[in-house]
Parts: C-alpha cells; sequence; structure tokens
C-alpha cells in the first residue's frame, strides 16, 4: 500500500496480497480485464480494494478455463456468469467427448498393436458424426436384406438400433465397440455370412408367420437343450433324438444344422457383444453350450 492516505495498491503490493504474479496480474491489467483505478505521480499503476475482488473473480473464471474476451465481458455486465458458465458446460462437453474418442482410438491401437495405416482408419471410423453412422448402417443394412421380404421384421429392427445408437457421451469401450462394429459391417465377408443369416430366415417363414417367430424358435432351442444337459443326455444318446423331435418336429434336420451353423458364426457372435456394449447394456447370454449340443446333436442324429 502506498503511503499516501489513499489505501490504493501498487501491482507489486496486488500481488503480494492475492499470490499471483506481477506479470500476470500486469498481463490482465494490459489485456483491460483489470484497469488502474488511478496512476502515481510517477506513472505506476494503483488499484483499490475493489480491484482486489474483481482480480479474484478474474482468477477463479481463468482457473475454469474461460478466455480473456468472456472474462471481460462479464467484468463490463454484458453478459452474466451463470451464461458464460453454461455456454463453457458445452464446449466442455464437446472436449470430453473429443478426448474420449482420442482415448478409446489410442487404447484399441495399443491393444492391437495397430500400424499407422490402420490407427487412421480406426480414427476415422470413431469420429464419424451420427449422420454419418445411420448412413454406415442403412447401407450394411440395405444390402444384407436387398430383394428379401419375408425375414422377420424384428430382425430388421434390433439390426438397425443395435449398429447405429452410440451415445452422445459415450465411453471408451463404446467407441472402441462402435469401430468395430464399423469396421465388421464394411467388410464384405461378414455381409455374406449376415446375408446367408437373413436368406435362412426368410425361408423359414411363411408370409402369415408373425415377427418375433425366429426368437421364439430360438428360446425354444436353448430351453430343451439346456433341460437336456442338466438331465445329462449327451448329444450321442438315443434321448437326444427325441429332443430334438420336440424342438423340430418333422423339419429337414439337414437344413436346421446348415442355419445353425451360420448363425453361430464366431464373427456373428462377436456382432452381438459388440451390440450390447454400444447401447450400455449388460453383456447378453450367449448360449453358447446350447447351441453346441444341438449342433452336435443334429450332426449325429440327422438321417436317423
Amino acid at each position: 500500500m502506498i503511503d499516501d492516505g489513499t489505501g490504493l495498491l501498487t501491482i507489486g503490493e496486488l500481488a503480494r496480497v492475492t499470490g499471483l504474479t506481477v506479470r500476470t496480474i500486469r498481463y490482465w491489467s494490459d489485456e483491460g480485464a483489470l484497469p488502474p483505478v488511478t496512476r502515481s505521480a510517477g506513472g505506476y499503476r494503483l488499484y483499490d480494494a475493489e480491484s482486489v475482488a474483481r482480480l479474484e473473480l478474474i482468477r477463479t473464471l481463468r482457473e475454469l478455463g474461460l478466455g480473456l474476451a468472456d472474462v471481460r465481458r462479464v467484468l463490463a455486465g454484458e453478459t452474466t456468469v451463470a451464461q458464460v458458465a453454461a455456454a463453457h458446460v458445452v464446449a466442455l462437453d464437446a472436449q470430453i467427448r473429443s478426448l474420449q474418442v482420442t482415448r478409446a482410438v489410442l487404447s484399441t491401437v495399443a491393444k492391437r498393436g495397430s500400424d499407422a495405416e490402420e490407427m487412421t482408419l480406426m480414427n476415422r471410423l470413431a469420429r464419424l458424426s451420427a449422420a454419418e453412422r445411420r448412413r454406415i448402417v442403412e447401407d450394411f443394412m440395405a444390402e444384407i436384406f436387398e430383394g428379401i421380404d419375408t425375414a422377420d421384421p424384428d430382425i430388421r429392427r434390433r439390426l438397425r438400433f443395435a449398429a447405429a445408437q452410440l451415445p452422445d457421451d459415450p465411453t471408451p469401450e463404446q467407441v472402441d465397440a462402435w469401430v468395430e462394429i464399423a469396421e465388421l459391417i464394411q467388410d464384405p465377408g461378414f455381409r455374406a455370412q449376415m446375408r446367408q443369416m437373413i436368406e435362412f430366415n426368410a425361408a423359414d417363414r411363411g408370409p402369415d408367420v408373425p415377427a418375433g417367430s425366429s426368437l421364439w424358435f430360438m428360446s425354444r432351442l436353448v430351453q430343451l437343450a439346456a433341460q437336456a444337459r442338466q438331465r445329462g443326455i449327451a448329444p450321442e444318446a438315443p434321448e437326444a433324438d427325441d429332443v430334438l423331435r420336440d424342438l423340430l418336429g418333422d423339419t429337414d434336420r439337414t437344413a436346421v444344422l446348415e442355419r445353425l451353423t451360420a448363425a453361430s458364426n464366431v464373427r456373428i457372435a462377436r456382432y452381438r457383444e459388440l451390440q450390447a456394449i454400444v447401447n450400455g447394456l449388460d453383456p447378453q447370454p450367449t448360449y453358447d453350450e446350447e447351441f453346441a449340443w444341438v449342433v452336435a446333436a443334429l450332426e449325429e442324429h440327422t438321417g436317423s
């Protein structure tokens, strides 16, 4: 405090009071955020008690990440702290989402041991907009369902929902899963596998079969296979043939075996796992043991 009875502070004294550096205070003053109250006879900037409070507000806003332009607008009364804070929250949310995407890509690159080309592809896929993600999914859906009108519409709905619903604020795991889904559904080999599964489903349905029938059959398969396993019936045992008859009736078992083999493909199973992650769902049961039991029983008893 200068010894003239005014109670005014020099920049050096202001720095000691607030703990800020003289350089920082001078910079904020030069930028118009902290104008001096007056100047001494020697031309030094002088500040008062209100300047101390103003300086504390500037420091708080700067620590929260606001630029000096926003700080000046708040101090000038052109906007409120609440309005600036709300706008800053939006900006921070965007930064956080961007950082989450970057983290997910780098994490995947590290796990896979990816080269520069694959890393570039993953980064591009991860940063697609919601509209671009939908376009990729629609292209996938169009190809695997093209010309097939009798497939279960419930399957179409589930496939479209599961692949496109990456949330606006995804976790790194969800971004990682979406990148893998995007790679899968753009792979011609995977599309061919999914197309085959859809064709099998369509061949099994007549025009009057209600939606969801395919899921009903799978539920029935899991139930009967689980019961058989609990009873200790081996796939090669004669009793397994009765289980198959209860499940399939007089259906062509060779055709069923071909369909189940297609539906239980490892990549398709992985696709289902990724769907659950992207949609924030708990891991879905795969029933691998039940499907394996039915496939083994069919291989043993087909033609019997």
